[in-house]
This record gives C-alpha cells, structure tokens and sequence, in this order.
C-alpha cells in the first residue's frame, strides 16, 4: 500500500511539474536586452552620482531619483518575464 502511494505521489508531481511554459527564443532574447539595458544605465548612473558637484543634499536626492528608477525598471523587465513564462 505504501509503495503504490508513493508511486502515484511520484507520478504526479513528475507530470505537474511542468505546468509553466519556457520562453521563446525571442522572449529569452528580450530579456537578455533589457538586462544589458539595465546594466548600461546602471552604470551611467554610478558614473554621475561619482562625478556629482553639486550639494551633497543634490546628490543624495539624484542618488534616490536613480535608484528608484532602476528598481521600477527592474521590476517592470522581471513582471514580464514571469508573464512571458506562465503564457
């Protein structure tokens, strides 16, 4: 009786466990973009918050305005790659 329980608990998991689809080719590759993207701007951000001459209330306020951006967009690319994985 046990054996068989485990049998039929193993069988289905096996075959649930495929309930999202992959992401396309192009899907993938779109991510891929918008990462590079992220990492691009990132780094320009870091480039002008060093190169900062203003304040340091300036600078602090532009180091913010910089990390929220990057944290909407981070947020806006990963929401649709999970909805390009679960399509």
């Amino acid at each position: 009786m046990k054996i068989t329980t485990l049998i039929v608990l193993l069988a289905s998991s096996l075959f649930f466990s495929h309930a999202f689809a992959t992401e396309t080719l192009s899907e993938k590759a779109g991510a891929t973009k918008d990462e590079m993207n992220r990492d691009a701007n990132k780094s320009m951000n870091r480039v002008d918050e060093a190169t900062c001459t203003g304040t340091d209330t300036e600078c602090a306020k532009q180091k913010a305005q910089n990390r929220g951006e990057e944290a909407k967009d981070y947020v806006k690319d990963k929401s649709s790659e999970i909805k390009n994985k679960v399509d």
